[in-house]
């Protein structure tokens, strides 16, 4: 029986997979076109299958010899010199292994100045070559400094020689668009020179996540391998909560499938019961990907996303290009948080602080009918709030929102292991959304939208703002009631004691609001 899997490429033989090579329907007619051109994609979304598979489909064709390699390999080569060698090796052990016989490599490479080596070498294959030369050079990422500058220039130097004295196409494969390769090369643009052949405009493939269509193939394939049935509702929920991100995608199948089996029928609930063991289980791919939430030009963008404010700075082109191409964000239309799994696991790692205090559990917070009393709730955090809270946030690294995320943490402690903390945030709203589900006794679930604002220096007073957006938000969640908090930030307030307050309000359409003020 096939598996999802969730590390290493996919194998049709061993692996449930939607059909590689279409994945990329751009590619061949580059190739056909002899370009020299980059594919791009965050990290396990499936460039490694992909190419694989469109190499191998190339080269059964018969009109090229296509070749994938990886040159995550020539990592550790201390000098220029020793790059260009590894890269030479690694090409001719895979082509070995993809490659017929009347397209294999020269039996020793040729001798060259040792700037020079890889230029002499890729020109004497192809002139041995039978076919012309296409290459994949997956993990392109590996390389930095004169390693990159080197490889580039010797690429392109030996462009208009191609196909007879050169690769025929190359395909430069990784994390990263073109425009980043001057920044992997040391930032010096002068030294670099013109990125061309590789136009950063018209010959730059990002592979996509799944579609609905691919996410419903992927998991009828696990049906009709003997595992469960999936609902309409069911397939609906992956694509939510995932954004068809294809690890994502995997994971939440595989989960699903050591659960569940024939005969039975997955819903949407229990796919968000996955998910939530995915976030708590806080695989590789997700430790990997939330390592990056501090480099500066990420935080750039995520901070001021989570806060609702604006990312204006001198590099926010060039910032928000480098989160997307991280897969965390994508701007359709707006900017947000790629995924509600990603935001979740956004949050938790920003707020990781709190974990280390001591929080009170659900059980102090719901009424002998099993409902969550958000009064009693928010007035226990105020009073935590008054003890710890501005210490721990001082802790935090995202200054501008860590109010905000210790009490997201507050909650999500409260309800965990039952109830579910959904979260909303949006460029230039100065506000989070979050709605707090909780599971009743009679199978139905309580909901109760929250908004959180913050106070800031030179700014008036949030809460008539803060009402409007909470009434529109709680008019689209279909609720009477909700719940403001107004962090007090401004230099110059009250000490945390006196300003603490929980009132009841309403909205201009005369719904209930509970207000706190921190």
């Amino acid at each position: 029986m096939k598996f999802f899997n969730v590390a290493g490429p996919c194998d049709p033989r061993f692996h449930y997979m939607i059909p590689a090579s279409p994945r990329l329907p751009e590619a061949p007619k580059l190739i056909g076109e002899g370009a020299y051109f980059a594919i791009h994609a965050p990290r396990q979304t499936g460039k490694t299958t992909t190419l694989r598979a469109l190499a191998a489909q190339l080269t059964a064709q018969g009109t090229y010899a296509a070749l994938y390699f990886s040159c995550e390999t020539v990592r550790v080569a201390k000098d220029v010199e020793q790059v260009q060698t590894a890269l030479l090796n690694v090409m001719r052990t895979r082509a070995a292994r993809q490659l017929p016989d009347d397209c294999q490599p020269p039996s020793s490479w040729p001798h060259a100045t040792p700037l020079a080596l890889l230029s002499a070498g890729l020109s004497a294959w192809c002139e041995a070559s039978a076919r012309p030369l296409v290459l994949f050079f997956d993990e392109v990422d590996v390389l930095t400094g004169d390693a990159l500058i080197s490889v580039l220039s010797q690429l392109r130097d030996n462009y208009a020689d191609r196909p007879d004295h050169a690769p025929w196409s190359v395909a430069l494969c990784g994390l990263r668009d073109v425009r980043d390769y001057k920044i992997a090369a040391g930032g010096d643009v002068q030294h670099l020179g013109s990125s061309s052949p590789f136009n950063i405009k018209t010959s730059s493939l990002r592979l996509s996540n799944f579609t609905k269509d691919e996410v419903q193939t992927l998991y009828g394939q696990h049906t009709a391998d003997g595992g469960p049935a999936y609902s309409a509702e069911a397939i609906d929920e992956v694509v939510r909560l995932t954004g068809g991100q294809p690890w994502l995608v995997n994971s939440i199948g595989r989960d699903l499938s050591e659960n569940y089996g024939a005969g039975q029928r997955i819903e949407a609930n229990q796919v968000e019961a996955a998910a939530g063991r995915l976030i708590r289980a806080r695989a590789t791919h997700i430790d990997s990907l939330l390592s990056r939430l501090r480099e500066p030009r990420v935080r750039r963008i995520i901070e001021p996303l989570l806060a609702g404010t604006s990312a204006a700075s001198p590099t926010y082109r060039e910032d928000f290009e480098y989160v997307c191409d991280l897969g965390l964000v994508v701007a359709d239309p707006q900017l947000r948080v790629a995924n509600p799994i990603y935001r979740e696991v956004i949050a938790r790692e920003l707020a990781v602080a709190v974990e280390q205090e001591r929080l009170p559990g659900p059980r102090r917070f719901t009424d002998p009918n099993g409902r969550l009393n958000m009064k009693a709730l928010l007035e226990a955090f105020g009073q935590w709030w008054v003890q710890h809270g501005e210490t721990v946030a001082a802790q935090l690294d995202y200054h501008e929102v860590a109010p905000q995320l210790v009490l997201m943490a507050f909650l999500q402690r409260v309800v965990n292991g039952g109830g579910f903390v959904d979260r909303e945030y949006g460029i230039g709203r100065g506000a989070i959304d979050l709605l707090v589900r909780w599971p009743l006794p009679d199978g139905s679930w309580q909901r109760e939208g929250l908004e959180l604002k913050v106070w800031h220096d030179k700014k008036p007073d949030p809460l008539d703002a803060g009402l409007a957006q909470l009434d529109g938000y709680l008019e689209r969640l279909g609720l009477s009631s909700g719940s403001l908090v107004i962090f007090d930030r401004r230099q110059k307030r009250e000490p945390i004691a006196k300003r603490l307050l929980v009132s009841v309000t309403g909205t201009s359409n005369e719904r209930d609001i509970l207000l706190l003020r921190a």
